[in-house]
């Protein structure tokens, strides 16, 4: 069974069900199904072989879900394409999977140029577009190719702005875990309604295919305000919503919160960074008893671990992401690959059907985290004796700000390309609004001047607003060790000594 094969068993048991909505647009599941297997045909139309790349690149509306499934439906693999990223990595992304196919908002289609591509575009206009292809296509149906489990569903990338980039390649048989497993940890059922307010290029993702597959409505709202996502929880029946703790902690200060109520709501799952465990209180408070959590990688999708709502409650468990779920093996290892003990903190791996069918056209990159079997995530952790996992740090010089990960070496790349930068590095500080912020030091060229806001735009330009740095802290001579490796604690423990002194005056 394949993935999308749960959206067309559902869409055929109940068909003038809500699919989802999106503003007034709103697409039941018939003609969700119909506008699927059209454009499906259509990609297969344009491009005939299985498993060749198509990339989306569009913000959240009802265009990129059909885009999606359809992707899916002809047998194809996803490359989401996150249109804030910069243009250099999204260029990336291109050359490295060698798309066929890319699908583009008109307001995305500027951002890169797709070489050889087949470029689609949603909305109305001139040229290829989807609701074109769609209606050329009505009634049809896609070839469907027989294709084992552990062929590749989606690439999605962990890094790489600069170099070669890492894509992951996640296969039929994670994607079918991930759908069982959220299904089973969120008691997903018919009539539930999931709010997707952050990217569907993103976690939000895994969230779609669990709830078609289970009759539930897919509410899509595009780049919202905080105030906006309140009002969606609070007067839109949602039931289950999935958000990075930064936009939690600016819901929070929303001065309207006090007076909404959130009644429907069973689970506001957070992810992708740790949520401080005042705020988790607060929110406990304001929301009610909902606010859950998990734990994963792009490698192993989402929810290797969870806590659900009511485990949540427990104070000394505020700090946890949970207990391994039903389809994940998640263990804490030795440096020689072996499991500690109850309480020891070791590097966190996770084996199973989540686990990745490795790193596109990386073999050496893939041998290199895994293990006997084991999925090495460069995060350490321990379990106590009730089997929940605490996460200890990272081991990976990863800095998660905003729910979204950056890799240091690469904004340190091109700040390292400016002139009058002799040496650099990024790192990341504990953030109440961010989760980690993101800030650089940097080492200038005996004699030359650098100024700092031209420096961060150059940054922002090529890499985008999530790998920019916040600031820039200027040093005669980076600290290092007397073997030269860089100490990076020096500089976020000097960063907070400042801040504290400035705070102060």
């Amino acid at each position: 069974m394949y993935p999308i094969d749960m959206f067309y068993r559902q869409a055929k048991l109940d068909p003038k069900a809500l699919a989802v909505e999106c503003g007034d647009d709103r697409v039941n599941y018939h003609d969700l199904y119909r506008r699927t297997q059209a454009f499906a045909a259509a990609l297969q139309k344009l491009d005939p072989e299985a498993g060749s790349r198509v990339g989306i690149c569009c913000y959240n509306h009802v265009d990129h879900l059909v885009a999606w499934l359809a992707v899916l439906a002809a047998s194809k693999i996803w490359v989401p394409l996150y249109p804030k990223n910069g243009q250099s990595e999204l260029a990336r992304a291109v050359d490295f999977t060698d798309m066929s196919i890319v699908i583009a908002d008109p307001e995305t289609r500027h951002l890169v140029d797709f070489g050889t591509a087949e470029v689609v575009l949603t909305g109305e206009g001139e040229g290829n577009t989807l609701s074109k292809l769609i209606a050329a296509h009505d009634g049809a149906v896609p070839r469907v190719f027989d294709l084992p489990l552990g062929f590749t569903q989606a690439i999605k990338f962990t890094g790489g702005s600069t170099g070669v980039p890492k894509g992951v390649m996640q296969t039929y048989r994670s994607w079918n875990a991930v759908i069982a497993i959220q299904i089973r940890a969120w008691e997903m059922q018919p009539g539930d309604r999931f709010l997707a307010a952050v990217p569907i290029t993103h976690g939000t993702s895994t969230y779609l295919l669990p709830t078609l597959a289970t009759g539930g409505t897919i509410v899509l709202i595009d780049r919202p305000r905080p105030a906006e996502v309140l009002r969606q929880l609070a007067t839109n029946a949602i039931t289950t919503t999935f958000l990075p703790p930064t936009l939690i902690y600016m819901m929070l200060e929303d001065p309207g919160i006090e007076d909404m109520r959130f009644d429907a709501l069973r689970n506001m799952v957070y992810g992708s960074a740790p949520m401080r465990s005042d705020a988790i209180a607060r929110a406990q408070a304001l929301f009610g008893p909902c606010i859950a959590s998990t734990y994963g990688q792009t490698e192993a999708p989402q929810i290797a671990t969870m806590i659900s709502a009511q485990e949540l409650l427990r104070a000394d468990k505020r700090a946890s992401v949970g207990r391994e779920t039903v389809l994940a093996r998640v263990g804490v290892l030795d440096q020689g690959g072996d499991e500690v003990a109850t309480g020891d903190i070791g590097e966190i791996a996770i084996r199973g059907d989540l686990v990745m069918g490795g790193y596109w056209k990386q073999p050496e990159k893939t041998a290199e985290v895994m293990r006997k079997g084991w999925l090495l995530t460069g995060d350490l952790g321990s379990f106590d004796d009730e089997g929940f996992l605490f996460i200890k740090g990272r081991s990976k010089d990863v800095v998660i700000t905003g729910g979204f990960n950056v890799y240091p070496v690469d904004v340190e790349a091109v700040l390292a390309q400016s002139d009058g930068v002799a040496d650099c590095a990024v790192f990341g500080v504990p953030d109440d609004k961010w989760g980690e912020a993101l800030h650089a030091a940097v080492q200038r060229t005996s004699g030359t001047r650098i100024d700092p806001v031209a420096l961060i735009a150059h940054v922002r330009k090529l890499l985008g607003p999530v790998k920019t740095p916040k600031s820039i802290i200027f040093y005669d001579t980076l600290p290092r060790n007397a073997y030269g490796k860089l100490q990076k604690q020096e500089l976020v423990d000097d960063f907070i000594a400042a801040t504290k002194k400035e705070n102060a005056q």
